[in-house]
C-alpha cells in the first residue's frame, strides 16, 4: 500500500513539474575585477599569523554574516616609534575578501598608527 501511494504521489509531482511553465533563463554578465584584485587573489601577500602572546602584536577579527567571510588581520608595531613594522592576515571567504585583506596588509606596513587610523572602506 505504501509503495502504491508513493508511486502515485511521484507521478502527480512529475506531472505538475512538466506542466509548470519553465523559468526564463537570462544570460549572466561576467563579473569583472580589476587586475590588481585578481593579482592579490592569485598571489596573496603576507598570509600567516604572529605569536599571539607577543606584546607588540595587535589582532583584529571580523566576520561578515551575510556572506560567511571571516578575516583576521594582525599588525606588529614598534613600541618606540609607533610604526607598523609588519602585517599579516588569514581570511576564509570569497576572492574579493582574500584580495582586500592582502591589499590592506600592504597598505599598513611602514606607516604610523595615526596614519593607518584614517583608512576607510570607501
Amino acid at each position: 500500500m505504501l509503495r502504491l501511494g508513493s508511486k502515485r504521489l511521484l507521478r502527480q509531482a512529475t506531472a505538475a513539474a512538466v506542466a509548470a511553465p519553465r523559468p526564463v533563463q537570462v544570460a549572466a554578465m561576467p563579473r569583472l575585477y580589476h587586475e590588481n584584485v585578481i593579482d592579490h587573489y592569485n598571489n596573496p601577500r603576507n598570509v600567516g599569523s604572529f605569536e599571539k602572546n607577543d606584546a607588540t602584536v595587535g589582532t583584529g577579527l571580523v566576520g561578515a554574516p551575510a556572506c560567511g567571510d571571516v578575516m583576521k588581520l594582525q599588525i606588529k608595531v614598534d613600541e618606540e616609534t609607533g610604526q607598523i613594522v609588519d602585517a599579516c592576515f588569514k581570511t576564509f571567504g570569497c576572492g574579493s575578501a582574500i584580495a582586500s585583506s592582502s591589499v590592506a596588509t600592504e597598505w599598513v606596513k611602514g606607516k604610523q598608527m595615526q596614519e593607518v587610523l584614517s583608512i576607510k572602506n570607501t
